[in-house]
């Protein structure tokens, strides 16, 4: 049985990631989410260790200082953050776990997760994901100018992604995330003993 893959994906937000994942998560329904942990409080229908690990805050600081934590971040005062034990050992059961994080998880994740595979989902271009913010009618004027600021750090950070795909035509774009995901099932290193029990059977 081959080891499971950590497959994480990156992107502006507006450049239609949710939707590849949507669609990949469709057609290979055992490809799954890590539980993470955060500090804020549930929402209404959401259940610990089901949702999220709801932790309270020293808790959360404490596992953190540990390297409990295979990437971690604060957001709008509330840390968040992916257990990389539990990680390891659904990959060691042969399942494949997806990453929805941005470029600063990523980065981290490439410490901890070395032999991850990292996809970056482009816009076709700037002007375009401006388009596709305004048009989704969800954010403010200031957060689409945020958005946008953050969208032009963010694909500086693409050039060490180990595959860039651009979402200008979705189901091109999904048969290229599709074959990369699949590419990377197939790597050598994830069942280092099949030629061998190749051999055996001979």
């Amino acid at each position: 049985m081959r080891k499971g893959i950590a497959f994480v994906l990156s992107a502006p937000s507006g450049a239609g990631k949710s939707t590849l994942i949507a669609l990949l998560r469709k057609e290979f329904p055992a490809l799954s989410y890590s539980i993470s942990c955060t500090t804020r409080a549930p929402r209404e229908g959401e259940v610990d260790g089901r949702d999220y690990h709801f932790l309270d805050h020293d808790t959360f600081l404490i596992r953190r200082d540990q390297n409990y934590f295979a990437e971690w971040a604060e957001v709008h005062g509330n840390f968040y953050g992916t257990p990389l034990a539990p990680c390891r050992a659904m990959q060691e059961k042969g399942l494949d776990l997806l990453f929805d994080i941005d470029v600063q998880g990523a980065a981290q994740l490439k410490l901890t997760m070395p032999e991850a595979h990292f996809v970056f989902i482009l816009p076709p271009s700037l002007g375009e994901l401006e388009r596709r913010l305004r048009t989704r009618g969800t954010d403010t004027e200031e957060a689409i100018l945020q958005r946008m600021q953050n969208a032009r750090a963010e694909l500086d950070e693409s050039r060490w992604y180990d595959a860039i795909i651009v979402n200008d035509n979705l189901e091109k774009a999904y048969d290229e995330l599709r074959a990369t995901y699949l590419t990377a099932t197939l790597a050598p290193a994830l069942n280092p003993d099949l030629v061998k029990r190749i051999r055996g059977g001979l």
